[in-house]
């Protein structure tokens, strides 16, 4: 995750990262990291030139949405 942030600062843009959907573009980014079966995640922009900004990082916990179940009558 580090390495993937300091591409950033260098201007480029690491292969782990992609484009949040709903930011208009690629100025929101997401780094997707796993590391000994766990999840991590970090949110950047870099919408102000010059400057790499890090919203939020965190370790995923769910392994998905679950839904609840319906009963079904019979």
């Amino acid at each position: 995750m580090g390495h993937a942030l300091h591409e950033a600062q260098s201007g480029e843009e690491s292969v782990s990262a992609k484009a949040l959907k709903g930011f208009g573009g690629r100025t929101v980014l997401e780094i997707v990291d796993d590391f000994q079966g766990d999840a991590f995640r970090a949110v950047y922009t870099v919408r102000f030139a010059g400057v790499v900004y890090v919203l939020h990082a965190f370790q995923k916990k769910s392994k998905g949405a679950s839904l609840p179940r319906t009963a079904t009558l019979s």
